[in-house]
């Protein structure tokens, strides 16, 4: 067996504390619906977390997800959120200015998490 052989190919993305931190912010109009895109690619084994002011509003492990199973969050966002499972993007339909707020995601990989921050403003 060759020296070659036996080394690992190990990836490293170094990302700068500007990128890192930067929160993306969203404006839409009462009733328009908005969707935040996380900007990552997803893998098949990838967990993704949506917050909304530190509650959990929506997960997705695998091929599983959950929407609103917490109390307050039925009762502020009643059926009106999306997931689409092919970008762990969050959908709000029909927003209502207490959507208004800061939302995270936490996507979980077998290495390491990405965080991002999302700071939706809804006017009218």
């Amino acid at each position: 067996m060759h020296q070659s052989d036996l080394q690992q190919k190990t990836e490293i993305r170094c990302v700068s504390a500007a990128e890192r931190d930067e929160v993306k912010r969203k404006s839409v109009k009462r009733g328009e619906s908005v969707t935040l895109d996380p900007g990552v690619t997803k893998n098949t084994n990838d967990s993704l977390t949506w917050y909304y002011n530190d509650i959990v509003i929506a997960e997705i492990t695998g091929d599983q997800s959950k929407i609103c199973e917490d109390v307050r969050c039925k009762k502020g966002f009643r059926d009106r959120l999306k997931l689409d499972h092919q970008t762990g993007s969050l959908i709000i339909t029909n927003t209502r200015s207490k959507d208004s707020g800061e939302y995270k995601l936490k996507v979980s990989r077998i290495t390491y998490s990405i965080i991002r921050s999302f700071s939706v403003s809804v006017a009218g």
